[in-house]
């Protein structure tokens, strides 16, 4: 502990400085992560780094008339940092001793070190950085050339420095966190994690992509964000120190690649592939109006996959014959109080009212507890993908999910509405979940409230047990859709937010085929319409697989609807079944993908896989 308290703020930024050499050769440079490709596209622009506080490291440059100003904030933040951590010097040497105390004297002194503090006024004097934009960029440098240095002890140092800069930061910028929402330039979110709250909030038009250090495929951020129809990359590991606001950055949400610091060269292979998918977009565009059908006149229903009432118009304006999925969470995601039944009302109907007259399948809340902070949380919850979520919640919270159905069926005057329930797992709780609804019904009619009485009812597919019995599911609903999502990770035993399982996580596996084989039969066996709504049915790989599997009805993003249905319009019925029919002989999700990938290459070279 003494040996630490030797170390102080003179030797560490005299030793970084001694290593600054060694750290301005890497500085820089261009940096490549491979991560985890969640939503598609090429996004290139300014990064918007959210540290695991949630603030936002803005890349800000005052005028010359402000630099005071700048350097008065710089002062003040210094001393308020020194007296807070003062104040927990003293606090931990009265209870476990000087030699512990002695930690934070070492990060005084680190936080008045004369050179430190030099180098950041030069940077708001002479290049006019913000005192914030000042901090993060120098206290990062040093962070980074510790992190390099041999030996243990030296490269533990970092986090120091960056807890020196989390706590200046925190004085230069308050305790506020950066809303998304309130980004009003086009930037590329990087962050340790975003909530689905937030990526929810996010404005396509401002947010044009975004990577994150940890997260999987099929999580309900990754699904918002390919609703949103921009690139996103996640699992990508630990990276923020080594970037900071306004450096540019390239996010690959094809391939799973992110760059910081691009060189040229990059840059302009980048560049020529965004211009290549502007180019694709174009040619798809001129099938918007066209049938979904495959070459001899197979007809495919082609619907859409929505989070907010406004995509009502983006499904429109691609040609898509309703909506097959209208996820309903974007009510609780961006609120902290249970919204009441007429703000659930007026969203219904307004999407409702938009698509006039074609369906709109309305699946009730598909949450866990976890992310609804307004409810009472459940006590050690180690797993929320198989605890208290979706349906399970909604029948513990009855009062809660009563509101829902009240708000969907007084929406249902208003065109061709259907309910649908996820995650069923077995007979009895979806009778619970019709009783309810029964109750629902009743509670209009003694208000005198008109609804669609004979509204149609079905389930998601997404659990291996309701495949199993979907013989009896079929006497109880009148349509099923398939939630590849789901059903992948409960079929995989995978935590699909988990990224050190993350390759485990395919919809190309030979099991989740099968499953996905054995409820379309029975549903056709029953003459119950089925389709599917998970990323699977969205992604033009699986096209011709689903088609030849028996499926009529595919409901997808806005954003992947016209390449879907460029495959439907490319291909036959009878070379989809015979794709279906080698793909279900295949052992391995690799066999199936390559086989999917070189079959889909024939079809369409052009076509980015």
């Amino acid at each position: 502990m003494r040996c630490l308290a030797r170390l102080t703020a003179f030797s560490y930024f005299s030793i970084a400085e001694a290593e600054r050499h060694h750290a301005g050769a890497r500085k820089g440079q261009m940096l490549r992560l491979q991560g985890i490709a969640v939503s598609p596209g090429v996004a290139i622009g300014e990064a918007l780094v959210l540290d695991n506080e949630g603030f936002r490291i803005p890349r800000r440059f005052v005028s010359r008339d402000g630099v005071e100003v700048e350097l008065e904030r710089l002062a003040q933040a210094i001393q308020d940092t020194v007296d807070e951590i003062e104040v927990n010097r003293q606090r931990i040497a009265e209870r476990l001793g000087d030699d512990y105390g002695a930690i934070f004297s070492a990060h005084i002194q680190m936080v008045n070190d004369p050179r430190l503090r030099e180098e950041l006024e030069a940077s708001i004097r002479e290049r006019h950085y913000s005192a914030e934009y000042a901090v993060s960029r120098v206290l990062r440098r040093y962070a980074k050339v510790f992190q390099s240095l041999e030996g243990p002890h030296l490269a533990e140092r970092a986090s120091d420095i960056f807890d020196i800069e989390k706590r200046l930061l925190k004085r230069l910028l308050g305790e506020r966190r950066e809303e998304l929402a309130h980004v009003t330039s086009p930037v590329l979110v990087l962050a340790r994690s975003l909530t689905p709250s937030e990526t929810a909030s996010m404005k396509p038009e401002f947010v044009r992509g975004f990577v994150t250090e940890i997260g999987g495929p099929g999580s309900h951020t990754a699904i918002v964000a390919e609703g949103l129809g921009i690139p996103a990359v996640v699992g990508a590991g630990s990276f923020l120190s080594d970037v900071s606001g306004g450096e540019t950055v390239i996010i690959d949400g094809d391939e799973g690649v992110v760059i910081l610091r691009p060189n040229e060269e990059t840059l302009a292979r980048y560049r020529h592939e965004v211009d290549e998918q502007l180019s694709l977009m174009a040619r798809l565009s001129t099938l918007k109006d066209l049938p979904c059908e495959t070459r001899e006149g197979y007809r495919i229903s082609l619907l859409g996959n929505i989070e907010f009432p406004s995509e009502a118009a983006l499904c429109l304006d691609r040609g898509l014959e309703g909506v097959g999925l209208y996820r309903t969470e974007f009510l609780y995601l961006t609120r902290t109080d249970i919204p009441t039944e007429e703000e659930h009302y007026e969203a219904y109907r307004e999407v409702t009212i938009a698509m006039g007259g074609r369906p709109v399948v309305m699946r009730t809340l598909d949450l866990g507890a976890d992310k609804l902070s307004m409810i009472p949380q459940p006590e050690d919850e180690n797993n929320p993908f198989l605890g208290l979520r979706s349906i399970r919640l909604a029948l513990k919270h009855v009062d809660l999910f009563r509101t829902q159905l009240r708000a969907i069926l007084r929406a249902s005057v208003h065109g061709d509405v259907r309910i649908m329930f996820p995650l069923i797992s077995n007979v009895l709780e979806l009778r619970r979940a019709r009783m309810v609804l029964a109750d629902a019904m009743e509670d209009l009619e003694e208000r005198g409230i008109a609804f669609d009485r004979e509204i149609k009812v079905g389930m998601m597919v997404e659990v291996p047990s309701a495949v199993v019995m979907m013989d009896r599911f079929v006497e109880e609903v009148d349509f099923f859709s398939i939630g590849t999502n789901d059903l992948v990770q409960y079929a995989l035993a995978v935590d699909r937010s988990n990224k050190d399982v993350a390759a485990l996580y395919t919809s190309a596996d030979p099991s989740v085929l099968r499953l996905v084989k054995m409820a379309i039969d029975a549903a056709d066996a029953a003459d119950k319409p089925i389709s599917m709504c998970g990323q699977m049915s969205g992604a033009p790989l699986y096209t011709m697989l689903l088609i030849g599997l028996g499926l009529r009805t595919l409901s997808v993003t806005p954003a992947a609807a016209l390449e879907v249905k460029r495959v439907c319009r490319s291909t036959t019925f009878e070379h989809c079944q015979s794709v279906a029919q080698r793909a279900l002989e295949l052992e391995s999700a690799r066999d199936v993908k390559t086989y999917l990938r070189e079959e889909l290459q024939r079809l369409l070279p052009d076509q980015p896989i």
